[in-house]
């Protein structure tokens, strides 16, 4: 396989790598919130509930995770309904990933933003009362926009370990760069090592950009000093 093949064929399968990225982001950062808000609930079960959920996603390997939510249902379901014919959607290799990485990093982003808002001087959230605003609208007009401006940086962090989990998915089999890049690096006459110096490159070109994104909106943010 010629240097140019093993590109070509490593930037097809990157797309999955993106696909990963952008789907758990899209879906983790506002259940992280939703999250957020059931672990501040009144009500105690439901904040039981979602401290041992955090607690869970917090102190077990992704890779398990993802074992679990792709073998879960094949595995379960015959056994709570016995003789029933289970049938999995021929893509539930590639929702199992999204579905794992959601649940995973929604319950870190949970923390983060916890953190955040707790860290918002409790004079706001009374002079905001004062001025007669309804606790939804002093939450999303006063305190969402400082807490976002807050957690940049352990956020920009935890999207920068995203990036490089989803190799992780390569573990149920799910053809993304790090996996493609397994294959062509055992294919008969294959560039070999070089395979992998080029994924590390995608990688880190990847890494990079992300961060200096997240720089930039951290930067347009600073108007919350």
């Amino acid at each position: 396989m010629s240097v140019s093949v093993m590109i070509q064929e490593l930037f097809k399968a990157f797309g999955n790598t993106v696909l990963i990225f952008v789907l758990t982001l899209a879906g983790s950062l506002p259940l992280g919130l939703i999250v957020y808000f059931g672990r501040k609930s009144r009500i105690g079960i439901i904040r039981g509930i979602v401290k041992v959920y955090i607690s869970i996603m917090r102190g077990t390997p992704l890779m398990l995770q993802l074992m679990m939510v792709f073998y879960g249902p094949s595995l379960l379901l015959p056994v709570l309904f016995p003789g029933m014919k289970i049938t999995l959607p021929r893509n539930w290799r590639f929702v199992a990933v999204i579905v794992a990485f959601v649940i995973n990093y929604a319950a870190y982003f949970c923390e983060i933003f916890r953190a955040g808002i707790e860290s918002i001087p409790q004079g706001q959230y009374e002079a905001a009362d004062v001025l007669g605003f309804t606790k939804s609208q002093t939450f999303f007009r006063i305190i969402l926009p400082q807490m976002i401006k807050r957690v940049i940086p352990p956020v920009t962090n935890e999207v920068i370990t995203l990036v490089k989990d989803t190799s992780l998915s390569s573990a149920i089999g799910m053809v993304e760069m790090f996996t493609k890049a397994k294959q062509i690096a055992v294919a008969p006459r294959s560039p070999g090592m070089l395979t992998f110096v080029a994924a590390a490159i995608f990688y880190y070109v990847f890494n990079y950009t992300v961060a200096f994104v997240m720089e930039r909106i951290e930067k347009k943010l600073n108007y919350y000093r």
